[in-house]
């Protein structure tokens, strides 16, 4: 999860989301990435997609487990059950509660870090930032 907050933390950094994702195989990384919608001007480039488009064709994936700073968006979590991933561990669902009972009807194992960074950060995302926030979660 420490490599998922600091993914996160760069693309706080760079103006974006502060949203990291790294998936594992084995104890061995195979992608990594974060939120770079601010950066590339992609609506979908959430931090779980960038994840497994830099994972790359997988000719499975039900041996991964996710790590992902912050509870997945709709869009991330059907990614994860098209996909078949069968574990997501999160760095943290309070700022944003995505879609884990979804994930957990599918058969998806779901574990919550509750990690006090990745809180903190995204806390401090939504207060500085509340306009891309609320834009990314498509509130107005």
């Amino acid at each position: 999860m420490d490599r998922a907050y600091g993914l996160a933390l760069k693309s706080f950094n760079e103006g974006g989301l502060p949203i990291g994702a790294v998936l594992v195989r084995d104890g061995q990384v195979i992608g990594e990435g974060h939120n770079q919608r601010v950066q590339q001007g992609d609506p979908i480039a959430h931090g779980e997609m960038d994840c497994f488009r830099k994972a790359g064709r997988q000719k499975t994936y039900t041996d991964t487990v996710l790590y992902t700073s912050l509870s997945p968006c709709m869009m991330c979590a059907g990614t994860i059950v098209q996909f078949g991933v069968p574990k997501v561990v999160i760095g943290e669902n309070e700022n944003f509660g995505g879609n884990e009972e979804f994930l957990k009807s599918r058969g998806v194992e779901v574990v919550i870090l509750d990690h006090a960074d990745c809180k903190a950060l995204m806390a401090r995302c939504i207060n500085e930032r509340p306009d891309l926030w609320h834009e990314d979660i498509s509130e107005s």
